[in-house]
């Protein structure tokens, strides 16, 4: 492990060169994390403005700085039971790349959790549930602090098939 140590007045802060950071967000009493340089802010929710002809889990849309967001409900993507909106939950609003061009989406989760640095060598391949259980957009898991965190490859999951209407809504809005 190369650790870099940097000294700012009194503070000595180390950084990890082969460690990465994961905000990490809770859903049905899970704990899920993705890559803290994709997240671009985390907003308390507000309603959104819907868009006829999509899927339940496509919420609608949010006028963010004069981009329009599409945002969606992760609980529902994932096929979990829908709850009431608390004060815990937030929308993490996220920089979605696919062919190297960006895109800004949100996601509805239960409640934001802790950031962890994770090294790479950490992270486990999910098992393979022989076709029953989609794993494609699970990047891997890691056990920090006692507890499993499921690592999100959140390009595979915001780019995916189903999705390409929240590219037209975004795109028509």
């Amino acid at each position: 492990m190369e650790a870099t140590h940097m000294t700012q007045g009194n503070i000595g802060i180390e950084i990890n060169a082969e460690e990465d950071q994961y905000l990490t967000f809770i859903m049905a009493a899970e704990e899920y994390g993705v890559d803290i340089l994709r997240v671009q802010e985390i907003r308390g929710w507000n309603n959104v403005t819907p868009i006829p002809n999509t899927p339940t889990y496509i919420k609608g849309v949010i006028n963010l700085r004069g981009t329009i967001v599409p945002i969606i409900d992760l609980r529902e993507r994932f096929g979990m039971a829908s709850v009431e909106y608390g004060a815990t939950t937030v929308v993490i609003v996220l920089k979605v790349i696919k062919d190297d061009a960006e895109r800004i989406m949100g996601i509805v989760v239960d409640a934001v959790s802790d950031v962890y640095n994770i090294e790479a060598s950490e992270i486990k391949p999910a098992p393979d549930f022989g076709g029953e259980i989609s794993i494609e957009f699970v990047s891997g898991l890691v056990s920090v602090e006692e507890k499993m965190l499921i690592i999100i490859d959140i390009d595979r999951l915001l780019n995916s098939g189903d999705l390409k209407i929240a590219d037209k809504v975004s795109a028509k809005s």
